[in-house]
């Protein structure tokens, strides 16, 4: 048995995210249908993250195992020549059998991009946020660093969910403008359910002039998601990338 690494780039709009769903599109039913039209056997996938429906990504990991010796050129080919024009397999790797997707990875990057400007976008419609009103990024900059550390992130988690851990590690915030866009990046070990969107629309808040800036604080220790701001739309958050040992 050959474990493989896939590293994925998708466009999320079409999606309902990346777990397998009854009578849903999905990214992780679109893999596991390419998989089987190149092998003609059914395995299941395991991804490094769920993303969300519309949410993108640039560097998703996908994990299994199967019976087939191809090397990571033939299984590339094979496989981009059976998903749709919005998946591609950007790398193979052949993996010991320790290798998993989701328990094996050590950090994930993901961004945030807003348009922040009057006229609406076109072009990039679905891979970012519209805000009209100018924002004060220098604010939103200074309150999303008081995230940096170790801290349950119970206020920013929308539920349900069926994860009873809620402490992460955000090792890194930087939000940068570059004129009338700005990308928020957020690097952690690992991240709860909607936790970056739920952090961008309370942030957003901070921009508008609608929070005071040391309130991230407050919202943090309250553990209760009805203390933090509202959910930031999909289209704008992009998996990045995972890392592995």
């Amino acid at each position: 048995m050959s474990t493989i690494k896939l590293t994925l780039e998708y466009d999320g709009t079409a999606y309902a995210g990346w777990q397998r769903q009854p009578n849903q599109t999905t990214i992780q039913a679109a893999v596991e249908t390419a998989i089987f039209g190149v092998t003609q056997i059914k395995v299941p996938i395991i991804g490094a993250g769920r993303t969300d429906s519309g949410v993108h990504a640039l560097g998703q990991v996908a994990s299994f195992r199967i019976n087939r010796d191809m090397n990571p050129r033939q299984w590339t080919r094979a496989l981009n020549a059976h998903l749709p024009d919005d998946i591609v397999v950007r790398s193979v790797e052949l993996m010991p059998d320790s290798f998993h997707a989701r328990h094996s990875a050590k950090g994930k990057l993901y961004e945030y991009h807003i348009l922040n400007r009057p006229e609406r976008p076109t072009i990039e419609r679905a891979s970012c946020w519209h805000v009209h009103q100018r924002l004060d990024d220098a604010a939103m900059s200074t309150a999303g660093m008081t995230l940096v550390g170790t801290h349950d992130f119970s206020s920013f988690q929308t539920q349900p969910t069926d994860n009873d851990d809620p402490i992460c590690r955000l090792q890194r915030f930087t939000l940068v403008r570059e004129g009338h866009r700005l990308r928020i990046e957020v690097y952690a070990d690992r991240f709860l359910k909607q936790m970056i969107r739920s952090i961008v629309g309370t942030l957003l808040e901070v921009g508008l002039g609608k929070r005071p800036v040391d309130s991230l604080t407050t919202i943090l220790n309250a553990r209760d998601r009805s203390a933090a701001g509202k959910t930031a739309p999909p289209q704008g958050l992009f998996l990045v990338r995972v890392d592995y040992d």
